[in-house]
């Protein structure tokens, strides 16, 4: 039986919590990434810590916990299917447009998953609109997909990175 290949690392920081290393290791022969250059997603969401969990639009029992277990399973589910991925928290201030666009200039990515949390509340539609022109006026051309948890973003990402391979 062939070794599995180790694909590349990535390195989560989520805050009030050590660093995660994930690596997928994958079968030669086994589906890869297609093209030269590996598929990145960044997965942009609200500071776990600064979310108001009482607030009826999000899921019922959601918390700052499920929210970080939701975003391991997903960025072992991105390094699943060969893709790098990065997580970039905002807070729902002032704040969040420069750090999306910060983000955003320091690496390009093919798709960028934007959280529930950041959408979902309807007192957050200034900070919805705040992120979304923050990745049309940094990265245009970057498909934006939306999850409608943090362990259904891989699923979010891979109807946007299919799309953008089908072209």
């Amino acid at each position: 039986m062939e070794e599995p290949v180790a694909k590349p690392e990535m390195s989560v920081m989520i805050p009030s919590q050590i660093p995660v290393k994930l690596v997928a290791k994958v079968l030669p022969g086994e589906p890869q990434n297609m093209g030269d250059l590996m598929t990145r997603i960044l997965l942009l969401g609200l500071d776990p810590d600064t979310v108001d969990y009482s607030d009826p639009a999000l899921p019922p029992g959601m918390t700052a916990e499920k929210v970080r277990a939701g975003i391991a399973v997903a960025l072992k589910q991105f390094t699943n299917r060969g893709w790098e991925s990065d997580v970039g928290f905002i807070r729902p201030d002032e704040t969040a447009g420069p750090t999306v666009e910060r983000q955003l200039r320091s690496t390009n990515y093919d798709c960028v998953v934007i959280g529930g949390g950041v959408r979902l509340p309807p007192r957050n539609l200034a900070l919805l609109e705040v992120v979304i022109n923050a990745v049309c006026k940094t990265s245009p051309g970057t498909a934006i997909a939306f999850n409608t948890r943090p362990d259904d973003s891989a699923d979010a990402a891979a109807r946007w990175v299919a799309a953008e391979n089908r072209s």
